[in-house]
């Protein structure tokens, strides 16, 4: 119909670091005029579906967003957390599912998380153009990029298990990488650790079939990485709205009680120990955040300026950890003892000098205005998302 909003297909992996930043995405779409169709598998579905149930108000903030689901070839009694199991039942019916949801949708796009990559080939072969959505650092995008490389040069074998032990650097100013702690790591699970393996290598090799990589990223915080791969373009970060009132896509229904709790405490006397909550984060009395590093919560933490104490756990988290650490300067890590345990004395040593440390919080603070300027009107990361509107629309 002439005039109708133009019409994308949003498809995340299926997982809650995933599902959350392409919901933002989502929201700012349909904010600047798109219509989504928002893609999850069944069992996400239903968990999506059933918080929004939960928090009255939602389903109405959901206007101009549809969810749709699709199986993800398991059955009601498989171990989803199973991660060989769900992989495979993943590569087998997904594709065949998009493809007929494409079909019956008729969308212009698909807007793919890079993890799902598996799904760029079938909506070329239909003729939809595909758009690829890395939901963490450019840094990480750039590395898995560089992964050929890396295997040439002898770092790691053909199943992404190290050759080398030690750090190495992509670029000056971009975090160091350890082959031990790489985005597909999963420390101890050496079988997981392959088939993770097997999952981001193709679908990174995907990116090539997009004719545009965002990330949730922006310039300030990346700008080596941005300089040395310049196809990757930061809209971030992202978030739904200001005043936190859509709903991003969450497993579990939220639970507002401990806001009352913070607004009884005095500005930056609270510790905050848990993974991302921007409205927690954006309160006046945290302090500092104690985090696994995934990047979404790395991302809210920013943009609140709020000191990080790093615990990270497997994947790209250590990598997170450097740019905090490292190369931003807005927190520290903690370090555990020659058996691998992160004793209570030294969680307590470390908060003690991140909370007493102003420089860390002076840093926090610039980094903040350095996302918010980016976000502003003739920002790099508006900018970006404008260009990136106006190429989902032709």
């Amino acid at each position: 119909m002439a005039g109708a909003a133009p019409h994308v297909m949003v498809l995340p992996f299926p997982a809650q670091g995933h599902v959350t930043p392409l919901m933002e995405l989502s929201h700012r779409l349909v904010d600047h005029g798109l219509r989504v169709t928002f893609v999850c598998t069944e069992p996400i579905h239903k968990l999506v579906l059933d918080a929004l149930r939960r928090n009255a108000d939602d389903g109405e903030a959901l206007d101009g967003i549809r969810l749709v689901s699709v199986p993800d070839g398991l059955a009601d009694g498989d171990d989803r957390r199973d991660l060989c199991k769900f992989l495979d039942g993943l590569s087998r019916c997904i594709p065949g599912y998009v493809e007929q949801l494409i079909r019956e949708t008729k969308v212009r796009w698909l807007v793919g998380d890079a993890n799902m990559g598996l799904c760029f080939e079938v909506a070329k072969k239909l003729g939809v153009r595909v758009a690829c959505v890395f939901p963490a650092s450019a840094a990480g995008l750039g590395t898995l990029l560089r992964l050929p490389q890396l295997i040439e040069d002898g770092f790691f074998d053909d199943k992404g298990f190290p050759k080398r032990r030690g750090a190495f650097e992509i670029a000056p100013n971009m975090p160091p990488m350890y082959t031990s702690h790489m985005p597909w790591s999963i420390d101890g699970a050496l079988e997981g650790q392959e088939v993770s393996f097997r999952l981001v290598s193709p679908d990174t090799q995907a990116t090539s079939l997009a004719e545009i990589i965002v990330c949730n990223s922006f310039h300030d915080a990346e700008t080596a990485a941005f300089e040395l791969f310049p196809d990757i373009v930061p809209i971030g970060p992202l978030f739904a709205d200001h005043e936190f009132r859509k709903p991003v896509g969450q497993f579990l229904p939220e639970d507002t009680g401990c806001l009352k709790w913070l607004d009884a405490h005095p500005d930056g006397s609270v510790v905050y120990v848990a993974f991302g909550s921007f409205t927690v984060l954006a309160h006046r009395a945290v302090a500092c955040f104690v985090s696994h590093c995934g990047w979404n919560s790395t991302m809210e933490g920013v943009r609140n300026g709020v000191p990080i104490l790093c615990w990270p756990y497997f994947v790209d988290q250590f990598a997170n950890r450097s740019y905090i650490c490292d190369i931003w300067r807005t927190g520290l890590a903690v370090t555990p003892g020659e058996d691998g345990v992160v004793t209570k004395e030294e969680v307590i040593a470390k908060l003690g000098l991140v909370i007493g440390d102003k420089r860390i919080a002076e840093r926090a603070g610039m980094l903040r205005d350095a996302a918010r300027k980016c976000l502003s009107e003739g920002g790099s990361s508006y900018e970006n998302f404008k260009r990136f509107v106006d190429l989902l629309s032709e």
